[in-house]
This record gives C-alpha cells, structure tokens and sequence, in this order.
C-alpha cells in the first residue's frame, strides 16, 4: 500500500515515515505545494496524508484539485488548525479524516488502515476472492484454510491485484505500486516480473487455481 505524505515538517514526515513504513507502507514525501501537485500528476496513491498549512500553497487547494480530477485516493488531513469550521470544510470538500497535531502515530496508522479498507475493500478486515482469504489487520493468507507465507510485497501484489480485478494493470504501474516514484529509475520491469512469478507460485503450490492472466504486450489482469 503507498501512501503520499504532504508535510512542510521534516521531523514530523520522517518519524511518520518510519513507524507506517514498520507496518508495511510504502511512503513518498512533498514537502511543499508545488512537489505535491508533481507527485499527484504523476503518481497514484493508496492514501494522501494532507497538513493544511504548506509553503507556497494552502492544503485545501490541493484537496480541491484531487476532487476536480475525481481522484480515488482517500485522504487524511493532518493539520495544527483544530478549529470546529476547518473540520467541517474539509471534510466537506472530500477529505475522509481530519487528525489534528499533535497525534500519536498509532492513531494515525489506525485511520489510515480503515480509510484503505473503507475504499479498497468494503470496510472488511478479511478480504476473500473465492479459496483465498487474507486478513489485511495480520497480514495472513489461506488457500483452502492452508497458511500461505508471502514476502511483505507478495501480499501488497494480492491486495491490489484483488482489488482491481477485471483490470488491466501495466508492469509500470505495478513497479510504480511496489516502489514508489523511484521506479523510474530502474531500466527494466524485471522485479515486477520476479514478484508476480513467486506469487503464482507460492498461490498455486497452497492449491489455489491461477486467477493472475498475463495480458500481453499490456500487464496482468485478475480475474476469475
């Protein structure tokens, strides 16, 4: 799961960073306005963490763009202004959550899972496609009630194949999804190739039927 964090605060972003990056996420950083609407224009989120308050721009006017575009990503504002009217107007506008500073980081990590799980997977904690299931509070698998043990990016690849079943996924969204804006700088797509094979495998091997078709010239598509 990739998340975007727009925070002028260094020490803020780098401990949040570190403690979602411990729970699995994988997290890019804007530290103004204009670094931030780059990254929108160019990447996909699974969730934006938003401060209001932000060097050359207000945080609203980027909530205001992501909704003009009909983005999907969830987004938490996080900001030191805890008046009851800026609740409201973000809220209003599209925000899903409104944290005011200062906040425990467990907190923060908690409304992230459930605005994911909310948009992604129907406010579930299990998410199941036919014989598989997997509890995204745990991080588990089962095939047939079979333990599946995947690799902290296997289990991103189910989740969001799952969760874009009947798509066509590009190999440069899905490098994109594993490793954030640095996947430009790779020459090939060959590690995309590598997860998704030992993904196959380790699915197949628990018993699972291949519901992961190889679109050529295009990507992957999940589906039954």
């Amino acid at each position: 799961m990739k998340i975007l964090i727009i925070e002028d605060e260094a020490s803020l972003a780098r401990d949040i960073c570190a403690y979602l990056g411990s729970s699995g996420y994988l997290c890019e950083h804007a530290f103004d306005y204009p670094q931030a609407m780059e990254k929108v224009a160019l990447y996909t989120y699974d969730c934006i963490l938003l401060d209001m308050m932000l060097p050359s721009g207000d945080g609203m006017m980027i909530l205001h763009e992501l909704k003009s575009r009909h983005r999907q990503e969830g987004v938490i504002i996080i900001s030191a202004r805890d008046g009851y009217q800026d609740k409201i107007t973000g809220l209003q506008v599209g925000a899903d959550d409104y944290l005011t500073k200062p906040f425990h980081l467990a907190e923060l990590a908690a409304r992230v899972h459930s605005v994911i799980r909310r948009r992604s997977f129907g406010n579930c904690n299990i998410v199941s496609f036919r014989e598989i299931h997997v509890d995204v509070l745990s991080k588990t698998v089962l095939v047939h009630q079979t333990p599946v043990i995947l690799t902290r990016k296997e289990l991103d690849l189910l989740l969001f194949f799952i969760g874009n079943q009947k798509r066509v996924i590009s190999k440069s969204a899905l490098a994109e999804h594993l490793s954030g804006d640095i996947a430009d700088m790779f020459d090939s797509h060959d590690f995309v190739y590598a997860h998704v094979k030992n993904l196959k495998r380790k699915l197949t091997e628990a018993g699972s039927e291949n519901y992961l078709r190889n679109v050529y010239g295009s990507g992957y598509k999940w589906e039954a």
